[in-house]
């Protein structure tokens, strides 16, 4: 507003040149403009605290996930202000479009609630908070500037750890894809009588039970507990792709925080191997209180190596540092199948002392690509390529399988679902 002002003024002087009756009428109208500012400056600037701002950020955020970001605005002004803030959020994002602009009433509050997404682990700093405020004439803008800057780290995914978490203890893990295994006959312990939940099996209904509660009872029995779970972790070269902002090993990791609470919710012991062209971190599996912790540290630490793996370095660690038969579950990445072919007498090693899964990424690119029609040459030739990594993908599959090795192909936002049941099932069969 100031701005225009002072444009259509200085427009009205130099059409005073040419309507020499103007001027005094702009000479009278820039002295009021210049009065009307100098009384609106006064005005926000008499209050030497008139807005104040903090913002409300956690000292953790999950990768991968939305997180939410608070800033809490108060006015300390006596009449009606209109404000815009800018908040300095981490150089990570590479984002500039974190401005909101309010209406704020004489001595009243009001909160802005906005989202963030992390993509990558690591230590992110926010910037100062900066409140830009104008009164209702709106001649002049008064900044105010907040210091709060924050230094907060992003860890991997513990938001969805906490949203399987609850699910799991709920009972309700179908509602995020997770099946339910039909197991055949009940060879397990018998653990207690309660409550019908949507999915159990009818067979297992107490009917004595339920006749004398008014509600239908199911007898549950309690699996086999006790077992030990390693995520092996490749850090390889072939899981620096990206996906959606994320790489594959973030996904991994992501995933691998979400399996070890899940086991360790079955009452199992969870651990965790790294590896790349060198031997990583091990995390030898327990199930103490505050062992999901001590995993989650140390994948915040895991980074992508830009070589080769050597999946014969994993089977001497895995040796060495897993004393009895375990469920494997291997997050690598196959593209053809002559690189599985160069490791598979590794993988076949680990396989003959272990129950093995391999856990593979789809291209959802280029499985999109083969539904697509194609219209011309070149649409023919991307069709045709992207066909073949499809078929490719799944040779791998079958070669896996061809072995006695359990494989999971999956799409990155699918891994950790399809990686629980995976787990599931083979718990629920015994296979261990």
């Amino acid at each position: 507003m100031f701005w225009k002002i002072w444009i259509f003024l200085i427009l009205g002087f130099v059409l005073a040149y040419v309507f020499p009756w103007l001027f005094t009428l702009i000479t009278i109208l820039a002295i009021v403009a210049l009065l009307l500012a100098v009384a609106d400056g006064l005005t926000l600037y008499k209050n030497k605290h008139g807005v104040f701002a903090r913002r409300h950020v956690a000292d953790r955020l999950s990768n991968g996930d939305e997180n939410p970001i608070t800033i809490y605005l108060e006015s300390r002004y006596s009449f009606q202000i209109n404000a815009e803030i800018v908040d300095e959020i981490p150089h990570q994002f590479q984002r500039r479009d974190i401005l909101f602009q309010v209406q704020l009433a004489a001595f009243s509050e009001k909160q802005i609630h906005y989202h963030l997404r992390p993509v990558k682990r690591g230590e992110y700093h926010f910037g100062q908070v900066n409140v830009f405020v104008t009164s209702p004439l709106g001649l002049i803008k008064r900044r105010f500037r907040f210091d709060e800057g924050k230094q907060t780290a992003v860890y991997p995914s513990f938001l969805q750890m906490r949203q399987y978490t609850l699910l799991a203890v709920a009972n309700r893990l179908s509602e995020v894809g997770v099946k339910r295994i039909r197991k055949v006959g009940h060879s397990m312990e018998f653990d207690q009588v309660r409550n019908y939940v949507p999915g159990d099996d009818h067979r297992a209904v107490n009917w004595k039970a339920s006749a004398r509660r008014g509600d239908v009872m199911v007898n549950a029995y309690q699996d086999e507990k006790q077992q030990t779970v390693y995520c092996l972790i490749d850090k390889g070269r072939a899981m620096q792709s990206p996906f959606e902002g994320l790489t594959l090993l973030d996904y991994a990791i992501n995933a691998t925080l979400v399996l070890s609470n899940i086991a360790l919710l079955k009452e199992d012991r969870a651990g965790l191997i790294t590896f790349s062209d060198t031997a990583g971190q091990v995390v030898a599996a327990d199930r103490k209180p505050g062992h999901i912790q001590k995993i989650m540290e140390v994948l915040y630490r895991q980074k992508t190596r830009f070589l080769e793996t050597d999946f014969e370095r994993l089977c001497l660690v895995a040796r060495q540092h897993i004393r009895q038969r375990s469920l494997l579950l291997l997050f690598t990445n196959f593209e053809t199948l002559e690189s599985l072919q160069r490791q598979m007498p590794y993988l076949r090693r680990l396989a003959k002392d272990h129950l093995l899964v391999v856990i593979i990424f789809e291209n959802t690119e280029t499985k999109q690509l083969t539904h697509q029609s194609a219209r011309d040459l070149e649409q023919v030739y991307l069709k045709t390529i992207a066909q073949k990594f499809h078929y490719e993908k799944n040779k791998i599959v079958a070669e896996l399988t061809r072995y006695g090795i359990h494989a999971v192909l999956t799409s990155p936002q699918q891994l950790s679902v399809n990686t629980i049941n995976k787990y599931l099932e083979l718990k629920d069969r015994g296979a261990l």
